[in-house]
C-alpha cells in the first residue's frame, strides 16, 4: 500500500483514522495544504486526487491507497511558476496567502471539471460547451473561502489563466 503524492510513492499513515491532511502535513511536512475549519467548509485543505479536487481535512489518507495526489508544492516545477501561480501574482489574487493553495488546486480541478463538460448551477445550456465566464468561475470555486478580501483578484487570476491551465 502507498499513496502517490506529487509524483513520489509514500508510505501511508501507521493509524488508518489519519486524514489525508494530517498526514501530508504533519507525517510528509508538506505545509501547504492548509487547515482552516477541518470540516469541509471553507477549501483551504483541496488538494487533486488523480486531477479532482478533493477536501483532504474530510479524506482519510488510507481511502487514496496508489491514486496520485498533487498538493500545491507539486503544482509548477523549481524555477517556474505554474500559469495560475503567476496569474495569482498578477491580479494579487493572494493578500493573506493562507487560503491560495487550495484556491490554486481547487481551480486547476475546477477547469478540468468544466472542459469534460461538467455543468454547474449557474450553467445556462447544459447541451454546449461549458464558457468559464465570471459568473460561472465564481459559482464553481464558491466551496473556496477568502476572508481577507482578495477574491476579485483570485476570480481575475483564474479567469485570466483558464486557457493555459491543464
Amino acid at each position: 500500500m502507498s499513496l502517490i503524492i506529487n509524483g513520489v510513492a509514500v508510505a501511508p499513515p501507521a493509524d488508518p483514522r489519519v486524514s489525508l491532511l494530517d498526514h501530508l502535513r504533519e507525517t510528509l511536512h508538506l505545509t501547504g495544504t492548509k487547515k482552516g475549519c477541518n470540516q469541509g467548509a471553507c477549501g483551504a485543505c483541496t488538494v487533486l486526487a488523480d486531477g479532482e479536487r478533493i477536501l483532504s481535512c474530510l479524506a482519510l489518507a488510507v481511502q487514496y491507497d496508489g491514486r496520485s495526489i498533487t498538493t500545491i508544492e507539486g503544482v509548477g516545477q523549481a524555477g517556474a511558476l505554474h500559469p495560475l501561480q503567476q496569474a495569482f501574482i498578477d491580479h494579487d489574487g493572494f493578500q493573506c496567502g493562507y487560503c491560495t493553495p487550495g484556491q490554486i488546486c481547487s481551480a486547476l480541478g475546477m477547469v478540468a471539471e468544466a472542459k469534460r463538460g461538467l455543468p454547474s448551477n449557474v450553467t445556462a445550456d447544459l447541451t454546449a460547451a461549458v464558457t468559464l465566464d465570471r459568473g460561472e468561475v465564481q459559482e464553481r470555486m464558491s466551496g473556496n473561502l477568502c476572508r481577507c478580501g482578495a477574491h476579485n483578484g483570485i476570480i481575475d487570476a483564474i479567469r485570466q489563466s483558464v486557457e493555459t491551465v491543464a
